[in-house]
């Protein structure tokens, strides 16, 4: 049996894990297993190879918004030229991960399947390897659902996607997750005939409602939106799929060239079979692990997707960070969620920090929230840029922290970074108020609602107004 002083599962935020070590310990050895790409799950068949894919339609949002002043013609979108330059940046990016797993004399690299087979202990590629430090980056994969026919008529995910040549011509879309709405904005804007099937009442569930209207009323105008329609079978005749569908009206069918399912993602422990070494999941198959990143076997971590908590590279990096520094240096730092940025990159863009309003209402009481507000269009380059959207901040109303912020419209993923900053440090509010921001930028608008507070049901009031106004622009 191998004894190693770690074992890394996973070769995306792991290698954090592994460079420090080796960092602090030249002489250290270690174990790196991973069965699929090196680079993980952000770099292979994530975030990165998504964002590639995905990035080239913002333009064509900007020329819809100019429309008026810019009187440019799209000749259309060279599909096959995005994905043959996706597959180039991340074939070449995991080549060369793989290549420095592979030449590092003080590492063992494993690109195989691993299963625990008793505490500590791990067998794969026939041998079986032992270490007291393991560190489980499993990542997850794709939720598939039984649905009546899937299987046989086919369909496609997050990860076969980045295998298409061409772009087919109808989609249907299972699903109105970030996943969902992403490669939905992506492929109606490109020429696409999109139809999106979701079967909760609202597409991008997870964000606040007036966030989730926003990206509604905008993506409608390329793609057909469908809430509260269950699929419940799927057949396929002469190269077109149809997806049968039910809500309170009754059943609908929805035709496609291709299927997109996209509801969700799902553990990998089956494969890593956790329980033969005492390491507890839960009912959905997620690693539990302690505020350190402990699992329930002392000197076993687990991070990124495979502890299900957030399932975001930036995430998984920072609790290797806190897993490496708990499990060699006994640091006893716990791994903190308070401030964790997203973002949904779909035209118009979201992005999101800390509490939604229903949580910090339930939790502090209704009239101890503040709630500020301001719209896109307010700002000097805004109005420029014909730009809808806006930013909301809730606020504590007696300590003046920040509890969440919610932004909808262009660069919200840069504009959420100044609130979570400010989070991070735990300061007030007043901290944006009183930094001096460019004029007439974009970042105005942050500072701005943060300047605008008002009640709970006051900013209800106004929001109702202002999606009204929307509706009828």
């Amino acid at each position: 049996m191998n004894e190693y002083d770690a074992i890394v599962i996973g070769t995306g935020s792991g290698m954090i894990i592994a460079e420090r070590l080796l960092r602090e310990n030249p002489d250290a050895r270690i174990a790196v297993i991973d069965k699929d790409m090196a680079g993980g799950i952000c770099l292979t068949r994530g975030c990165i190879p998504s964002k590639l894919v995905i990035s080239p339609v913002e333009v064509l949002y900007d020329l819809e918004k100019l429309s008026d002043v810019i009187h440019a013609e799209v000749k259309g979108v060279d599909f096959r030229k995005i994905m043959k330059r996706m597959r180039k940046k991340i074939d070449s990016e995991s080549r060369m991960i793989e290549r420095s797993l592979i030449e590092f004399e003080r590492i063992d690299y494993f690109k195989s399947p691993a299963r625990f087979v008793s505490p500590y202990t791990l067998e794969v590629d026939g041998k079986s390897i032992r270490s007291e430090k393991i560190f489980i980056g499993s990542g997850s994969r794709p939720m598939v659902p039984e649905i009546d026919g899937l299987t046989e008529s086919g369909y496609l995910t997050s990860d076969t996607i980045l295998y298409l040549e061409d772009m087919p011509e109808s989609m249907v879309i299972i699903g109105g997750g970030y996943i969902a709405i992403e490669y939905g904005n992506f492929f109606a804007r490109a020429g696409c005939d999109v139809k999106i099937v979701e079967m909760l009442p609202r597409i991008l569930s997870g964000e606040e409602p007036e966030i989730s209207m926003a990206v509604h009323q905008e993506l409608s105008e390329h793609a057909e939106i469908y809430t509260s329609h269950r699929v419940v079978k799927v057949e396929s005749d002469g190269g077109i799929k149809r997806v049968h569908a039910e809500s309170r009206d009754g059943r609908r069918i929805f035709e496609g060239e291709e299927i997109l399912v996209a509801v969700g993602r799902e553990s990998n422990s089956d494969i890593l079979m956790p329980e033969n070494a005492g390491i507890e999941t839960d009912e959905r198959g997620w690693i539990e692990v302690d505020e350190f990143l402990e699992t329930s076997l002392r000197g076993v971590y687990a991070i990124g997707d495979a502890n299900g908590k957030h399932m975001f590279r930036h995430v998984a990096n920072r609790e290797a960070i806190v897993a490496y520094m708990n499990a060699f240096h006994n640091a006893g730092i716990r791994m903190d969620y308070s401030a964790i940025p997203h973002a949904v990159f779909c035209q118009p863009e979201v992005a999101s920090v800390g509490m939604k309003e229903e949580e910090a209402v339930r939790k502090h009481g209704k009239e101890n929230i503040l709630i500020g507000f301001e719209e896109m269009k307010s700002t000097g380059k805004g109005q420029g840029l014909n730009l809808s959207g806006f930013a909301k901040i809730i606020v504590h109303r007696e300590s003046g922290k920040i509890l969440g912020a919610h932004i909808v419209g262009k660069a919200a993923s840069i504009l959420i970074q100044e609130v979570t900053t400010v989070m991070s440090l735990n300061a007030p509010y007043h901290s944006i108020l009183q930094a001096i921001h460019i004029h007439p930028a974009l970042g105005e608008v942050v500072s701005w609602a943060c300047g605008n507070l008002m009640r709970v049901d006051e900013y209800h009031k106004m929001i109702e107004r202002v999606f009204q106004l929307s509706s009828q622009a």
